[in-house]
């Protein structure tokens, strides 16, 4: 009895080896087509970031950071009485100035301190640093979408990336005489800000002026790449 079992056990695992090694060769047989789609769109640059900063030299240190620091505060000040501008400080640094004579003496120090905005309201930006211009030198604005802003577009982009996919996908099967699924997908995007220029101010100004403000916009594209698999 007990041979006759073990002669069953064996002839069972001789049935089931050949099943078992086909289903590799079925899949291996499947043709795969790698493929990719992208999608932009135009974002606003509604939000504008701008850097000022107060520098002085002297021979006195604490003379020379008294100054800046005055400067820095009725700036922050004024910039706090505007509901719609986020405002906070910036880098602050000082240094030696060595004299010319290359012996490493020190004649004077410098310092430097800056204050960062932040304002969807293009109007009101503009027109507060003009009028902090009046004590600080403008070290650069950039403008960017919003966080809001490039989210959606992002959204949108997504959708449009999606379908320019499948009709891709759905060209090169049927060029083939075939149909398609979709194995595989990756999605992923990126925002292309503009080079702005650097804006600085010579001097500091006796009268406050606007600075002109234009957002443009900002190309957003979404990049989908993945693999197809050719069904009958």
């Amino acid at each position: 009895m007990r041979h006759r079992l073990a002669a069953l056990s064996a002839a069972a695992v001789l049935a089931a080896t050949p099943v078992r090694a086909a289903e590799p060769v079925a899949a291996a047989q499947a043709t795969t087509i790698e493929l990719s789609a992208e999608a932009s769109r135009a974002a606003a640059n509604d939000l504008a970031t701008a850097v000022l900063f107060a520098e002085r030299n002297g021979p006195n240190p604490a003379a020379v950071a008294r100054e800046v620091n005055r400067d820095i505060a009725a700036a922050l000040d004024i910039a706090r009485t505007r509901a719609d501008i986020k405002v906070r400080s910036g880098n602050t640094s000082t240094w030696p100035v060595h004299a010319p004579d290359g012996k490493g003496r020190i004649e004077a120090w410098r310092m430097r301190s800056e204050i960062r905005l932040e304002s969807p309201n293009l109007a009101a930006m503009s027109e507060l640093i003009g009028e902090l211009q009046s004590s600080l030198a403008l070290a650069h604005i950039s403008m960017q979408p919003a966080p809001e802003t490039r989210r959606k577009v992002v959204d949108e982009a997504t959708v449009d990336a999606l379908r320019a996919f499948e009709q891709r996908a759905a060209l090169i099967a049927g060029a083939l005489g075939r149909k398609h699924r979709i194995a595989h997908l990756a999605v992923g995007d990126s925002g292309f800000q503009p080079p702005m220029p650097r804006m600085r101010a010579a001097a500091m100004v006796a009268e406050a002026a606007a600075a002109p403000l234009e957002g443009g916009e900002s190309q957003v594209s979404v990049q989908v790449s993945g693999r197809i698999e050719l069904i009958d």
